[in-house]
C-alpha cells in the first residue's frame, strides 16, 4: 500500500481544540464492519464489555517536556525532552536559529543550566545541573500536540493526562484513555471486567509525518515499553475463559503486540519500532478503543490493519459526516479485529 491510500479530507473545524466539559462527555462510534456503525456516548462502552474480558491501559504519564531558554550567545532556544536517560541526563529536540554545538551551555528561563554533550541522530544529548524530572516539573510546559493551535491553559495539566497515569516518561498522552474518569472505571470493575496495565512512553515521533510514498521505505520511531507479568497473566486468564483483550489506545496495542513478537506474549521491557500495516497478523488484541487519527499517519495504517482498510475508510467518512471531533481531545471509536 502507499501513503496516498491513507489520505482523506478532514474539515479543520472538526479538530478538537479543547477537551469536553466532562471526561466521559465524548461520543463513541461502534464499528462492526464497513456497513455497520452505531453512534453512541462514551459511557455506553460499559455495555460492550463482559466479565470475561480484560481491559488493558497504558499508564504512562506525560512530562512537562517543553522548556524555554537561551544560548550563551543570547539566542533563544526551545527544548522538547524526548527521553529521560538518567537522573540528570536526557535526549531532546532543540529548536533554535542555529543548532547548539557539543560543549555549549544553555540557560533555561528558570535559571537551570544545561550542557549539550553531543548528538544522537536528530536529538541532542543534554546534561542538567539538577535532576531532569525535578526541572521539568518546576520549569516545563505541557507539550500539547501541534494540531492544538493554542498554548496550554490551566486545566490542560489535568485533562491532557489520564486519571490512571503513573509512570513519567511520555511527551504525548495515550489519548484513548483521556475519556475515562474514576466513576466509569469503578462501574467497569463492578461489572467484573478485569483491568490491567502496560507502560509505553509515547515519543514526539508519533506526530512526525510519513515522508515516503512507498510505505516499505518508512522507518518507524522507537519507543520504550514494559509489559508486567501480572498483565500477561490477566490476558491468559481472559483468553482461557473465552473473553477478549480490549486495548485502550494504539500505544497499548503496540506494547502488547511487540511483547508477543516471538509468537507468545512475554513479560519484560524493550524498545519497539513496530510498524503495523494492513496484512499484519495480530497475536494478542481482540478489540481496540481509540481516537480518530491524522490523515496519512501510521496510526491510521494501524487501525486499518486491525479492522480492515475498507471498514476504516468507511468509518472515517461516517465520522466526518456525523461531525465527530478528531484527535487528542476528540471522540472515540471501538473497533473489532477483522
Amino acid at each position: 500500500m502507499h501513503l496516498s491510500d491513507f489520505d482523506f479530507h478532514l474539515p479543520e473545524e472538526l479538530i478538537a481544540q479543547f477537551p469536553p466539559q466532562q471526561r466521559t462527555g465524548s461520543r463513541l462510534l461502534l464499528v462492526r464492519d464497513a456497513q455497520t456503525f452505531q453512534d453512541r456516548q462514551f459511557p455506553d462502552l460499559l455495555d460492550e464489555l463482559t466479565p470475561d474480558d480484560v481491559l488493558v491501559f497504558n499508564n504512562t504519564r506525560v512530562l512537562k517536556a517543553r522548556l524555554f531558554g537561551q544560548k550563551g550567545s543570547g539566542g533563544k532556544v526551545e527544548l522538547l525532552v524526548e527521553r529521560v536517560t538518567g537522573d540528570c541526563s536526557a535526549l531532546a529536540h532543540i529548536r533554535a536559529s542555529h543548532s547548539p554545538q557539543a560543549g555549549s551551555e544553555l540557560t533555561l528561563a528558570c535559571g537551570v543550566r544545561v550542557s549539550v554533550t553531543g548528538r544522537a541522530g536528530s536529538l541532542f544529548s543534554l546534561q542538567f545541573d539538577e535532576p531532569v524530572l525535578t526541572v521539568l516539573d518546576r520549569c516545563g510546559q505541557l507539550p500539547l500536540p501541534p494540531y492544538i493551535e493554542r498554548s496550554p491553559e490551566g486545566n490542560d495539566d489535568e485533562r491532557y493526562q489520564t486519571v490512571y497515569a503513573r509512570e513519567p516518561g511520555a511527551v504525548a498522552a495515550p489519548t484513548a484513555g483521556l475519556h475515562f474518569d474514576e466513576a466509569l472505571l469503578q462501574k467497569i470493575r463492578d461489572k467484573g471486567v478485569e483491568l490491567a496495565q502496560v507502560t509505553l512512553h509515547v515519543g514526539a515521533g508519533t506526530f512526525q509525518p510519513v515522508r515516503v510514498e512507498n510505505l516499505a521505505e518508512h522507518t518507524m520511531h522507537s519507543e520504550w515499553f514494559e509489559v508486567p507479568a501480572e498483565t500477561v497473566a490477566a490476558i491468559e486468564r481472559a483468553h482461557a475463559r473465552g473473553g477478549r483483550v480490549v486495548a485502550v489506545g494504539t500505544t497499548t496495542l503496540r506494547a502488547l503486540e511487540s511483547a508477543a513478537a516471538s509468537g507468545e506474549l512475554r513479560a519484560g521491557s524493550a524498545e519497539t519500532s513496530l510498524f503495523i500495516l494492513p496484512g499484519y497478523q495480530f497475536k494478542v488484541v481482540d478489540r481496540l478503543l481509540t481516537n480518530f487519527h491524522l490523515p496519512k499517519s501510521t496510526l491510521l495504517m494501524l487501525v486499518s490493519a486491525f479492522s480492515g482498510y475498507d471498514t476504516m475508510m468507511a468509518a472515517y467518512r461516517h465520522a466526518i459526516e456525523q461531525r465527530y471531533r478528531f484527535f487528542s481531545y476528540g471522540d472515540a471509536m471501538l473497533l473489532t479485529r477483522k
